[in-house]
């Protein structure tokens, strides 16, 4: 059995006595019965992933994995690859939108170039795990390797086990890569069945004529290399990449540690979504933060059965979305831990 093929193994659904024991304690509190909504729902999610009636979700992490594309070379984007790395260092010097986020959340974030196409050498706070420069370009044939695939993967798993390690009891998902709306639009065709035009977006900005020769590179892409959607492997292998990759992996990692995961937008759900093929109990460990603006993440967090917690018009990624969810994953754990129930108030409670 492969190192993978054993974290998947470990994965278990949850416990619905364990659920049921969530309910009965929501329903004591001193309010009406599911008055306070997906907060509640999210309360007794985090009880049957955590396997504690009692969990805590902090300190926090949002792990940001940055990964460059070979697709680029078609235009897909409206901005220069150079500005993978340029965000790196921004986010290293705590002035990108994420650090602003995490901050506000009381998060810790963690910035890993999994495949950054530029040699940064050694920079503070880096945590370095380059596997390539970078994927090929998929419009001409694979991305990367099915061994450089899921090594991606591991490498996500790596970051979770670290982070349980350390004593973080929550995690948050986040990216940086030039033209990576693209490969995730491909993996969201592939799983979903949506055609490419209606999983596609304008990612950093494109003109209408951009977002037209975007749909045709994904096309082309997908016709040449024709992944699997039996074979999540093969799909990320053939139109994914590296950082979308290291997502499945925090994924799979946090959910093998009983650590809840906050998937942030499009490109994290297209990670999300890769674990999730690998993995069928993997849904009941995940929390969707927000619904992006990009066309395509409904329809994967659909085939997930996931409902987002926001819709704030967010399209940023780097995890600033995931961050605001953390907030309100501590929240929902702190109603299920903190409020008093009718008796210990002294409430009376309806007839």
């Amino acid at each position: 059995m492969s190192q993978l093929e054993g974290i998947i193994k470990s994965i278990k659904p949850v416990d619905p006595g364990l659920l049921a024991r969530a309910q009965a304690r929501l329903d004591s509190l001193t309010k009406p019965p599911g008055s306070l909504g997906r907060l509640e729902e999210l309360a007794k999610q985090v009880v049957g992933l955590t396997g504690e009636l009692s969990p805590k979700v902090w300190p926090k992490l949002v792990v940001t994995f940055a990964a460059d594309h070979g697709v680029v070379r078609e235009g897909v984007s409206a901005f220069p690859q150079e500005v993978t790395p340029q965000m790196v260092l921004n986010f290293l010097a705590g002035g990108a939108g994420i650090n602003v986020l995490a901050r506000h959340v009381g998060a810790e974030v963690w910035v890993v170039d999994v495949g950054v196409a530029h040699d940064f050498g050694r920079v503070e706070g880096l945590i370095d795990r380059k596997l390539a420069p970078g994927t090929e370009n998929m419009a001409a044939g694979p991305a990367m390797s099915r061994e450089l695939a899921e090594k991606s993967i591991l490498v996500g798993v790596e970051m979770a086990d670290k982070a349980a390690a350390q004593g973080f009891r929550a995690l948050a998902t986040g990216e940086m890569g030039i033209g990576n709306t693209t490969p995730a639009s491909a993996i969201a065709a592939v799983f979903t069945g949506v055609k490419v035009e209606e999983v596609t977006g304008r990612g950093t900005g494109l003109d209408e004529r951009g977002l037209e020769a975007k749909v045709a590179v994904i096309e082309r892409a997908l016709e040449l290399n024709r992944p699997d959607p039996a074979d999540p492997l093969d799909v990320l292998a053939k139109v994914g990449g590296l950082e979308i990759g290291a997502i499945a992996g925090l994924c799979l990692g946090g959910a093998a540690a009983r650590i809840p995961v906050v998937v942030d937008g499009f490109i994290s759900t297209a990670g999300a979504l890769i674990a999730a093929k690998l993995c069928p109990d993997l849904s009941d460990y995940l929390v969707a933060a927000h619904r992006s603006v990009e066309v395509g993440h409904l329809a994967m967090l659909q085939e997930m059965g996931l409902k987002p917690l926001m819709d704030l018009d967010f399209r940023l990624g780097e995890g600033t979305g995931a961050a605001m969810g953390l907030s309100l994953v501590e929240a929902a754990v702190k109603i299920l831990t903190e409020m008093a129930t009718f008796e210990s108030a002294g409430v009376s409670n309806k007839e």
